[in-house]
């Protein structure tokens, strides 16, 4: 199963890889990665259907900010889910998100223990 995970810090990229490295291997996950709102879109356009079926979205980035990007995804794709991530765990950004569709919130510093139970529940259902 093809997760995207968005966030303009690319050394997220590392991050996620080293500590789900296991499930990778093991083919239970595969990532996908993208440094932009825009870049995700076009990552979820180039393939009808997308073969992402979850996204995980920092909140705040440059341009297209992680819940614009949630909007049009809903809008666009409503089958694939989203989690948001943000740095800030305030309530508005949780409320908006949560109202905007998203199926969860993470707050930085990710708990990967959390993020890998949301994922295997995620490729659970797939099934």
């Amino acid at each position: 199963m093809k997760f995207l995970i968005v966030d303009d810090e690319r050394d997220v990229e590392m991050l996620f890889r080293q500590k789900l490295r296991r499930e990778i291997r093991e083919g239970l996950f595969e990532l996908e990665f993208a440094f932009s709102g825009n870049e995700a879109l076009e990552k979820l356009r180039s393939h009808n259907p997308p073969e992402v079926l979850y996204i995980f979205s920092d909140i705040n980035m440059p341009g297209m900010t992680g819940l614009e990007l949630l909007e049009k995804v809903k809008t666009e794709f409503p089958n694939i889910q989203v989690s948001m991530i943000s740095a800030y765990g305030d309530s508005e950004n949780h409320d908006r998100a949560m109202s905007s569709g998203a199926k969860e919130f993470f707050t930085k510093p990710v708990d990967f223990d959390t993020i890998r139970a949301e994922m295997q529940q995620i490729v659970t259902t797939m099934k």
